[in-house]
């Protein structure tokens, strides 16, 4: 997976973003440690523009920073994940030549009919949007729970049996990247700014309306646990496991049978590989990109709201109707630099950096938090878990499940199409086994551990009277993006802690838009061209142009439900692709060893007492 080319351009932007980076920083952190001699002379636009400065500044010197490619790494990259020509020149030419007009032009004119009508008919937009989508999650609830219930059984078969042990692109292929830095793409593209939007906040929802199936009263100690279980199964092992059966198809369709690099090659048990070129292909392709562009627009534009909810709670400041949009304006900038720079250089570096915040945070909130209550409420959430995980996965409890576990099935499915084969993508030289392990059970246990953590924080705050957080979330009519600031005001280090969380919500959306921008630059190429500087640069603007137009026109949350109504389709796509994958390892993929197998393997040979071994009777 190689990189654009250093130019001379890349060098001289790296040292200018570094005095840019040290000023603004300066500034901000002053702000934040020290806001009494500077909070209140400076307005919300001007702190917004400010933060916007150190972060752009910072994760853009990390984008353009060269890259020591080697000749091996060159040659073992897959070529349809390298940018192709050559980085500001001719860009205009190149997106033309590489442009599949198919797969740009149909979501382009489904976004322009949709704020057209958005802005005719917002009212009745919103409410035929809301009653498709209450329909479809309430009628085709089984669908969901039964694909993904299948889903995390095909996982396990993957994970435990003979299959895992294949290795994607051939026994002599080594893996592009080191594992910790496989883990960190893998994480980082696929969880979004979710993970900070409602890691305080879900357990505090469960908490308040407790789920049908635990049977407790609101705000009561039973509800405690079992908030925390419903937030754990909500982004645990089920959610995790509908990116790898699309990712695990892709991938071993594209490093051992040469299929292209596209969701559609999900298909291939179906029509072939030689029949991806199909209209039925482009239909899923397509379908992909409005998905991803759907989905990535409308976080950047909720995530705006979290992050100035951040300076407004910090300094007392607005940034006035300009701020979203400023705030999406400076996004794309991020991620499109570092989208266009690949994956060895921008995209890598940020996903570590992504990590590694993610880890101090949680860390600090450990040190400084309530850790016998998260320890005790987290232990018993997960023996929780563990025991009702069966019938939490059947459980079609009426508008609740419909409302909460399967709109979150259909979401995750919805993604599954970028982040499955962004993993499909990495994993050239893996075996089955370890894209499993990594895709499903290292990425579920890295956010389990954070929902306890600050789920169990919030709980904590709330039902001791410490702070109450649900009516801070009440007072600014309901906006859960609130949620993480008083929490985190009321702990120790509460400074440092708001900082970190600002951070993050930028540094986790900034690693989806950058992957998702590269994965629509694929699937808007042509079949076996790799996508150019100019088409990644378009695709990224898109995505910010389309969330620009979600804050000014208004209907976040119904463009999100029309994309999250794309997860149906996928779920059953995924289910076709599962049952052809069977189909193909059972025809061509014997011989293979299980975990029990490579267990069976290293232990040592038992030489039995002549006692109990049977006399060789031939020498008698």
């Amino acid at each position: 997976m190689a990189t654009s080319s250093v130019t001379g351009v890349d060098r001289l932007l790296a040292k200018a973003l570094v005095p840019l980076c040290a000023v603004s920083g300066g500034v901000v952190l002053a702000g934040f440690f020290f806001p009494e001699f500077v909070g209140e002379a400076v307005s919300g636009r001007v702190w917004l523009t400010v933060s916007l400065l150190f972060f752009c500044s910072g994760l853009g010197y990390l984008a353009v920073l060269p890259y020591p490619e080697t000749d091996e790494e060159s040659t073992s990259s897959t070529s349809v994940l390298r940018i192709h020509g050559p980085v500001f020149r001719d860009l205009a030419g190149e997106f033309r030549r590489t442009l599949d007009p198919v797969t740009l032009g149909v979501p382009a004119v489904a976004f322009a009919l949709f704020f057209c009508v958005q802005v005719v008919a917002p009212g009745q937009t919103t409410a035929l949007v809301d009653a498709v989508s209450r329909t479809i999650l309430r009628e085709a609830s089984v669908v969901f729970l039964g694909a993904v219930l299948l889903s995390v059984g095909y996982c396990l078969l993957l994970l435990f049996g003979s299959w895992g042990d294949i290795k994607l692109g051939g026994p002599d292929v080594e893996p592009t990247y080191t594992y910790p830095t496989y883990f960190a793409l893998v994480f980082a593209a696929g969880i979004a700014a979710g993970i900070v939007f409602w890691g305080p906040a879900e357990a505090l929802f469960h908490y308040q309306n407790p789920p049908p199936y635990l049977d407790a009263a609101p705000r009561s100690e039973a509800a405690l646990s079992g908030a925390l279980v419903y937030a754990v199964f909500h982004w645990g092992l089920s959610a995790w496991s509908t990116y790898a059966v699309v990712g695990v198809p892709v991938a071993y369709f594209v490093f051992v049978r040469d299929a292209p690099l596209r969701v559609s090659t999900v298909l291939a048990p179906v029509l072939g590989v030689d029949g991806l070129d199909s209209p039925w292909s482009r239909l899923v392709d397509t379908l992909a990109v409005f998905a991803t562009v759907g989905g990535i627009a409308t976080s950047i534009a909720l995530v705006s709201e979290q992050f100035l909810a951040g300076i407004s709670f910090q300094w007392g400041v607005s940034a006035g109707p300009v701020g979203p949009v400023l705030f999406v304006a400076g996004l794309t900038v991020i991620y499109v630099l570092s989208s266009v720079t690949g994956i060895h250089r921008g995209i890598r570096r940020i996903a570590g950096l992504n990590v590694v915040l993610f880890a101090l945070f949680a860390a600090v909130v450990l040190a400084v938090g309530p850790r016998s209550f998260v320890v005790e409420q987290g232990a018993r959430a997960l023996s929780g878990y563990a025991v009702h995980f069966l019938p939490m996965s059947v459980y079609t409890g009426g508008e609740w499940v419909a409302n909460w576990t399967v709109w979150n099935w259909s979401w995750w499915f919805s993604w599954a199409p970028f982040a499955g084969l962004f993993v499909a993508a990495l994993s050239r030289g893996r075996r089955i086994r370890t894209v499993v392990f990594t895709s499903v059970v290292a990425t579920s246990l890295a956010t389990v551990l954070w929902f306890l953590l600050l789920g169990g924080t919030s709980l904590f705050v709330q039902h001791t009277g410490r702070v109450d957080v649900l009516a801070a979330v009440a007072a600014r009519g309901g906006n859960e993006a609130v949620t993480g600031f008083p929490l985190f005001a009321a702990l120790p280090l509460g400074q440092l802690l708001m900082f970190l969380f600002l951070a993050l919500i930028v540094v986790f959306i900034v690693t989806s838009a950058d992957t998702s921008t590269l994965v629509a630059a694929i699937l808007g190429s042509r079949r076996g061209v790799a996508p150019s500087t100019g088409s990644i640069a378009f695709w990224g603007v898109f995505q910010g142009a389309v969330a620009v137009a979600v804050l000014l026109v208004g209907g976040a949350e119904t463009l999100q439900a029309l994309a999250v109504l794309t997860g149906g389709p996928f779920a059953v796509i995924a289910l076709v692709a599962l049952g052809g994958l069977t189909v193909t390892f059972l025809r061509r993929e014997r011989g293979h060893t299980s975990v029990l197998g490579h267990l069976r393997e290293r232990l040592p040979a038992i030489q039995l007492h002549h006692d109990v071994d049977p006399p060789d009777r031939d020498r008698e």
